[in-house]
């Protein structure tokens, strides 16, 4: 197959569907070893996470309670932090052997904990990073609310307390994609502009792909990391069932050129919270910064931005990190779709068929985890010994449950009431509680009634009181589950 696509008859050593920054690292790391590549999607990447990405080097900025919670959580964040330590040389390779954009717009990570949400989510999850950095023995320094250059809040969303994590940084992630896509095409990988629209195989073993023009796409080993498009080319495969099936966390997110110019050097985020990753502003050059993220759980990725959710990001970001971004042009609105498993853990490994291997499902890790897992995953399809554990997150497995049903539902609960504080509402004092007291049973009784025995995470337990066809795709999918237990 040369470069626009036409096959010659050889077929490939491996095939990538999903021409994101997991597909693009992947196929750059394979083609360096001399393999033959092709790496499959459309050049403008609709619906990819990577695409409208804030891209923050972080791991410990990510850090929940919940996460601690559980033995998978825990696993996600020992592989955060290899990746982390991989970044500086896989960077330096990559703008070494391309030209473009620099990379790398961010230096360091500031986590601001401010008047807005609650004690059981922003401050549990600001002392949870900083105990964590403190276990890791990772350098963090802190600084005075007043000292932060940047930052000029509206009062009543003043930062209280704030620190710098100088080892986790960010990068421009269209300045990223060009550069994989060109180093790819320089180490003789081929870039195919369509998406695959079904996965072959005889018997057990995979064949190849076949694309959205008809034609078909022979390959050794076909890799799936389509994102949250990964799932149409599950259901073409019978090993299918068995994996957790994937929804998006459907993001909104902004380029805005700064009224005055200026920009910050680091990130600067809250900690995760309302089912999302915090609300994080870091510089984007040429007098931009980014402003980043919603996160709503959709049955189908999204491709355009809900008036709600832009309005609730550009007043987050105005009213609790600088109030002259009010005044400032919005250049770009950005919308992605993260990969989200029923589990909201990853699915990385052999895909329970032979050649089969599936990357995806890493939520909003992906772009972070990309040089580790396209050096893991370039090991595993060599033969080679890897050096990640993945087994945790093997495709082919039940759902993994990271709490009891009453403990995911305490967290929904949280993060429900949190919701209500971030977009200002004001209620008399006492009706906290009150809703507490009736939305907990509420909720309790809902996933009871959604499936007696797999509860899912808290986001996708509360988006599917709202949405049937996600009931639907649960129900079926636990049932499924107990099918094949």
């Amino acid at each position: 197959m040369n470069a626009n696509g036409k096959t010659d008859g050889t077929g490939f050593d491996v095939v990538i569907a999903g021409n994101g920054v997991l597909g693009l690292s992947l196929a750059w790391g394979l083609a360096r070893r001399g393999q033959r590549v092709a790496v499959l999607g459309r050049p403008h990447r609709p619906w990819a996470g990577s695409a409208a990405a804030g891209a923050m080097l972080g791991s410990f900025g990510e850090v929940t309670t919940s996460l601690l919670a559980s033995e998978y959580g825990r696993a996600k964040l020992e592989l955060g932090i290899q990746a982390t330590g991989l970044w500086p040389q896989w960077l330096a390779e990559l703008e070494d052997q391309t030209e473009g954009a620099p990379v790398k717009t961010a230096e360091g990570t500031t986590v601001i904990l401010n008047t807005i949400g609650t004690a059981e989510i922003d401050d549990a999850n600001y002392n949870a990073i900083r105990a964590e950095l403190t276990r890791y023995s990772e350098p963090f320094e802190d600084i005075e609310p007043t000292d932060l250059d940047w930052v000029d809040a509206e009062p009543i969303s003043r930062p209280l307390k704030a620190f710098h994590i100088p080892g986790e940084h960010a990068v421009n992630a269209a300045a990223l994609l060009e550069r994989l896509e060109s180093a790819v095409v320089r180490a003789g990988g081929t870039l195919v502009p369509e998406p695959a629209t079904r996965v072959e195989h005889k018997g057990e073993r995979v064949t190849g792909v076949v694309l959205a023009s008809g034609e078909r796409i022979s390959g050794d080993h076909v890799m799936l990391a389509a994102g949250a498009r990964t799932q149409e080319l599950l259901d073409s495969l019978p090993v299918g069932p068995r994996i957790p099936r994937l929804v998006s966390g459907y993001g909104v997110s902004s380029l805005i050129r700064t009224v005055d110019g200026t920009a910050p050097d680091s990130v600067i985020r809250t900690p995760n919270r309302s089912f999302a990753c915090g609300l994080h502003v870091l510089p984007r050059g040429d007098d931009h910064v980014y402003l980043g993220a919603t996160n709503v759980i959709s049955v189908e990725p999204r491709d355009t931005a809900e008036m709600r959710d832009l309005v609730f990001l550009l007043q987050c970001a105005h009213r609790q990190v600088r109030r002259n971004l009010w005044n400032s042009d919005v250049t770009k609105i950005q919308v992605g779709n993260r990969p989200v498993s029923m589990d909201a853990f990853p699915l990385l490994g052999e895909g329970g068929m032979t050649g089969l291997w599936i990357m995806t499902g890493t939520y909003r890790d992906g772009l972070h985890l990309s040089p580790l897992l396209a050096q893991d995953f370039t090991a595993r399809i060599l033969g080679e010994q890897p050096q990640a554990d993945l087994a945790r997150f093997t495709p082919v497995r039940q759902p993994l449950q990271a709490g009891t049903r009453e403990e995911i539902v305490d967290v929904l609960v949280d993060h429900q009431m949190g919701i209500g504080y971030e977009q200002d509402w004001t209620i008399p004092v006492e009706w906290h509680q009150w809703i507490e007291m009736d939305l907990r049973p509420a909720t309790l009784n809902w996933a009871n009634e959604l499936d007696p025995e797999f509860t899912p995470p808290a986001e996708l337990l509360f988006a599917s009181r709202f949405d049937p066809e996600l009931v639907s795709v649960l129900r079926k999918y636990y049932a499924t589950c107990r099918e094949h237990s």
